[in-house]
């Protein structure tokens, strides 16, 4: 599956953002999908998770209550719902896919992922 990331930008502390992750070339209601991110110098950091299927969403505890992970399987779309932005948040955002995936947080576990978008949140 190939995923195209996109909805970055740059928003002051407090703000809202929100983005997408368009899938193409496999069926994207089998795929696991979930959201990543990573600034310089550091590793890339679990954000937030949704299964395939009926299951339970799955986030990071710095963005509980704050992010929301959503998908339309008719649109091929996984989504990231970003409010209450604080600084700290700044980094490039990626989505990645998982076969049957089951909103886990590994890395590793992802094999396809989209180039990244960068949210930039100033103080």
């Amino acid at each position: 599956v190939q995923l195209q990331a996109s909805g970055g930008g740059l928003v002051q502390a407090g703000g809202s953002l929100r983005l997408s992750c368009a899938a193409s070339g496999r069926t994207f209601s089998d795929y696991g999908m979930a959201w990543f991110r990573q600034t310089p110098g550091k590793e890339r950091e679990f954000v937030a998770a949704i299964p395939w299927g009926v299951g339970m969403t799955n986030y990071a505890d710095s963005v509980k209550g704050r992010f929301t992970i959503s998908r339309d399987n008719a649109k091929n779309t996984v989504y990231l719902q970003m409010n209450s932005l604080k600084p700290e948040d700044t980094a490039v955002y990626y989505c990645a896919g998982q076969y049957y995936g089951r909103a886990g947080a590994l890395s590793r576990a992802y094999a396809y992922w989209g180039q990244g978008t960068l949210v930039t949140v100033s103080s």
